[in-house]
């Protein structure tokens, strides 16, 4: 069954829309989204914290109702994220900033305390077993019916809470009203309307936390203990408690909640109808594919990675090092160490700067519109029937797009898909032709460089492996597909402060990781260039690269870097290209096959991580021979047709 539903108020306001395609009928505990896609490592370890003794205070609410903005403005994202205890879900922690001895916890995102998801059970086990004084449940406060449900949830466990309404604009934009003040003394707690990305709000619930804390309004062990043990000994949910408190949480509603009939069809409805609409959707995507094509490629990769490279490394920065290089060092294999052909400045510096830094930071500042519009989930309503061929649902679409910026944290991502068989799949295609942001964009800079034909091949020739690969494999793995419950948040204006500091924070992580690895990647090029290794290798492999791929011998240096970035790999075809060492011909062929290429080293450790020893090196073994033998069926093809 599939269908579009929404979830009404009063007078017929829409508050929720969600996306679902299940075969069994639909249960309030169904709606599992199980992690916070968005919350995607933008933050840095600064400081030591000391956790312990302190007073305990966590954050708590459905999936993507702005935590972890909340979490930032209380603590000054001084943070600690690591895994809780015996689980991979990551928990991120900090002190707040209004008083030292408060640690302040984000959770997961959940629907529920009793758990059907590892993330719901670490947020139990967060309340429950670590002494939590202090919730503040952080929610949307366009669907108030979902959020009371976890309420009386929270507030059976007896521990003091507050609840924070957030997007609280969006609310009032939508004719809905909610009465603040009669929904207190029904909870009888502080009842906090928000809008965080605008800090509206959050000096409310600083004064709500300071004022717990200094009348000592902590529960007494007593008094939860009971409600503790009710909820640890519920391993599944039990369904005439759920419907008693969704009732419950209904009548609240009723008596809270007002909503004015729309009179007529904004520009924002019109929108969220037509990006999902299954024929108009389409061409929607197209457009913001070709958008994304402009902005990345061709301005990316084009105009300012050629600006960087060009002009500020050809022209100034490259030439004054050799120059000092020339004057300073008198030994030859040293001088070249720095600003020889696969020297730190000329090779690794000059990649990550002039190729990778403009590229980055282009995707990711296009990635955080479509986050913070909202985009993201309708785009998995529409792929979710092509994904359903290939054992998947919609909602691999979001760590198959983050895959897009980076396959390492895209893998992490995985964590969302409710079973193994689907983390697997994911975890497989992001391996195999997902391409990171900083590859992507060198690809879409090469092939705007020559022609559509290059295109059509390039992204056909990866569509059809993918397609082909996830199709045997939902065949050959043992599971099944899990049903399609995707909540659609409303379409919004993006704040561009917010996308500007997230697109900064990616940038400074992505060139932190990655900068370090093109300077070990260089210098291990030129050690095994100075020790005659690679010459060896580019004769071992010849018979591969020349004959069966038609590529010059330069490209095995390219491949062999590949595996400590893909993106390096990519920068360095990009460069053999410029010198015009490749073909038309040969640059597809090139692409298809590193795109296709085993994953970069950082991505590979975390499928170790993520899937063990023994799947990540079942799919490295498998992706390797298949990109040769798919970039030399292509170019067999190609010479059979005349070339490109």
């Amino acid at each position: 069954m599939s269908s579009d539903n929404g979830c009404y108020g009063a007078n017929g306001a829409i508050k929720l829309r969600y996306y679902v395609e299940l075969k069994a009928p639909l249960s309030l505990t169904g709606l599992d989204n199980k992690s916070e896609y968005s919350k995607i490592l933008c933050m840095d370890v600064k400081t030591e914290i000391n956790l312990q003794g302190r007073n305990k205070i966590a954050l708590v609410g459905n999936p993507n109702v702005g935590k972890s903005v909340i979490f930032g403005l209380i603590t000054g994202q001084y943070v600690t994220v690591s895994n809780y205890p015996g689980t991979t879900v990551e928990v991120t922690r900090s002190i707040a900033v209004f008083d030292k001895n408060t640690t302040i916890i984000d959770t997961p995102g959940i629907n529920s305390l009793v758990p059907n998801s590892e993330d719901e059970k670490v947020t139990r086990d967060i309340l429950i077993k670590e002494d939590t004084n202090y919730i503040i449940q952080v929610a949307d406060a366009k669907n108030l019916l979902r959020t009371l449900f976890l309420t009386l949830q929270i507030a059976d466990l007896g521990i003091p809470y507050c609840l924070v309404l957030n997007m609280s604009d969006e609310t009032e934009s939508r004719g809905i009203k909610i009465n603040h003040e009669r929904l207190s003394q029904i909870l009888n707690v502080p009842v906090i309307p928000t809008v965080a990305i605008q800090r509206q709000g959050i000096n409310e619930i600083i004064r709500c936390i300071k004022s717990i804390m200094v009348k000592g309004k902590v529960a007494a062990e007593k008094e939860v203990l009971s409600a503790k043990g009710t909820f640890l000994s519920q391993d599944t949910p039990n369904h005439t408690i759920n419907q008693a408190r969704l009732r419950r949480a209904q009548e609240i509603v009723n008596e809270v909640q007002t909503s004015e009939t729309a009179t007529r069809t904004t520009l924002r409805d019109f929108l969220e109808r037509i990006t999902m609409h299954p024929v108009w959707g389409i061409p929607i995507l197209l457009f913001i594919l070709f958008l994304l094509y402009e902005f990345v490629g061709v301005f990316g990769a084009g105009t300012l990675v050629g600006f960087l490279e060009d002009v500020v490394f050809g022209q100034y920065i490259n030439p004054f090092a050799d120059s000092i290089s020339q004057r300073y060092i008198p030994v030859n294999w040293l001088r070249d160490f720095f600003t020889g052909e696969y020297g730190l400045i000329t090779m690794a510096l000059s990649y990550g700067f002039a190729i990778i830094l403009p590229i980055v930071a282009t995707f990711f500042l296009v990635f955080g519109i479509l986050e913070d519009t909202g985009y993201l989930p309708r785009l998995a309503v529409m792929v979710n029937r092509v994904f359903r061929l290939i054992g998947l649902n919609g909602k691999a679409v979001l760590p198959l797009m983050l895959g897009s910026g980076c396959g390492t944290m895209a893998t992490m991502v995985t964590r969302i898909l409710p079973t193994k068989k689907e983390r697997i799949l994911a975890t497989l295609l992001l391996a195999l032709g997902v391409p990171c942001s900083a590859q992507l964009g060198v690809i879409l800079g090469l092939l705007s460089g020559i022609s559509f034909v290059a295109t059509f091949w390039w992204l056909g020739s990866l569509l059809v492996i993918m397609f082909i690969v996830a199709y045997s494999a939902n065949k050959v793995l043992a599971g099944v597909c899990s049903d399609f419950i995707m909540e659609i948040p409303p379409i919004r204006k993006p704040e561009i402060g917010n996308i500007l500091a997230k697109t900064f924070a990616r940038v400074r992580w992505y060139l932190k990781e990655v900068i370090p690895i093109f300077i070990v990647g260089t210098a291990v090029l030129f050690i095994i260039d100075k020790l005659g290794v690679l010459s060896h290798i580019k004769n071992l492999f010849s018979p591969v690269i020349r004959g069966m791929l038609g590529l010059p011998e330069e490209v095995t240096s390219v491949f062999l870097i590949g595996f400590f970035r893909r993106d390096y790999g990519a920068a360095g075809l990009y460069d053999l290209a410029k010198e015009g060492l490749l073909s038309q011909q040969q640059i597809v062929v090139a692409l298809i096959t590193i795109t296709l290429f085993v994953p970069c080293f950082a991505q590979f450790l975390m499928m170790v991580k993520e899937r063990g020893w023994k799947t990540a090196l079942l799919i490295v073994a498998f992706i390797f021979p298949l990109a040769i033998m798919v970039g030399g069926l292509v170019n067999l093809i190609l010479n059979l047709l005349g070339g490109i």
